[in-house]
């Protein structure tokens, strides 16, 4: 499976919603930065880049099923969408079970654990500030709180301050 495979199958799962198809490709190039500079690994560059993609797969049952589409509920509903699409694109059953793992906790801001769900979160962070117009406090705020890489607080801090 290609990563190129997962960005097309994420764009028909969100076919006609091209502010949610830009935000993951936004999040995915923020991801692979960050990751890349932070010098993962190959498979766990691969994991990330494809929960990176997917990260937001819940949000549409969330809205249907809820009304909302509140981290909580994207935690709960985007494991299956997501196991269900990488399955059948052959992904392997150890990288779908660590990417439905990350979309299950990618709002879950306490006891980050690992170097892909670090990124993911700085990666859906530095996408968020601009599209959610977050204040300059708010932003200093999340940078000093939750970033802990290098890369990730540099792209912040070129990007916002």
């Amino acid at each position: 499976m290609k990563i190129g495979d997962v960005a097309a199958a994420m764009v028909a799962y969100n076919a006609g919603d091209a502010r949610r198809v830009n935000h993951l490709m936004k999040v995915y190039g923020f991801a692979k930065t960050i990751g890349e500079q932070e010098g993962l690994d190959a498979r766990t560059q691969e994991i990330l880049e494809i929960a990176a993609l997917t990260h937001d797969i819940g949000i549409r049952n969330s809205e249907r099923k809820y009304g909302s589409c509140s981290g909580e509920h994207q935690q709960q509903e985007g494991p299956p969408e997501a196991r269900q699409l990488l399955t059948s694109l052959g992904s392997e059953e150890s990288v779908i079970e660590r990417v439905c793992w990350l979309i299950a906790h990618h709002h879950t801001y306490t006891d980050i654990q690992g170097m892909d769900y670090q990124i993911l979160v700085e990666a859906d962070f530095l996408v968020n500030a601009y599209e959610d117009e977050m204040d300059e406090d708010a932003i200093r705020t999340v940078r000093d709180k939750l970033f802990r890489t290098k890369s990730g607080i540099e792209l912040m801090n070129l990007l916002y301050f």
